[in-house]
């Protein structure tokens, strides 16, 4: 005589284990469309002025070493000639200008007047938005910092 494949005393768990299954797979999948509008990486908006002032806190992006950065985006076209000045008395501060594509187009941890300001020139050779990243040096350091991009005018 073959066993029956539910048996009598689990049958009253069956039918409300299905619905709990069927539930969680519903909330499962408004939770992943719910994921795909709303981005996890969303870099700020470098503002008109051209100029922050900004402070470095554990609430920015982690580094995975340790520390955090901060993410500004901003247009630029083939052609631009720019300048990305940041500064900081409270950490070591390093820029990195990042292209549309992932790629690092320029990174600068000490500027030329000896200073532990960044200074950063660069010429633009393709167009999209870039990604400007203020970021202490080793992934030591918090706190405020002064970030000014300027367009220079072609001679």
């Amino acid at each position: 005589m073959s066993k029956p494949l539910v048996s009598k005393l689990s049958l009253p768990l069956l039918v409300p284990m299905t619905a709990l299954a069927i539930a969680l797979s519903a909330l499962s999948a408004n939770v992943e469309s719910a994921g795909a509008q709303t981005p996890l990486y969303n870099p700020i908006q470098m503002p008109a002025s051209n100029e922050v002032s900004g402070t470095l806190t554990d609430k920015d992006i982690p580094t995975g070493s340790g520390g955090f950065y901060r993410d500004y985006v901003v247009t630029f076209a083939v052609g631009d000639q720019i300048v990305l000045d940041l500064s900081s008395e409270a950490f070591d501060p390093i820029i990195a200008l990042i292209a549309p594509d992932g790629s690092t187009v320029s990174e600068n941890d000490d500027g030329p007047d000896g200073s532990t300001n960044s200074l950063l020139f660069s010429r633009i050779t393709r167009p999209g938005n870039y990604i400007i990243r203020v970021s202490p040096y080793a992934g030591q350091g918090l706190g405020d910092f002064k970030l000014k991009l300027t367009r220079l005018r072609p001679i």
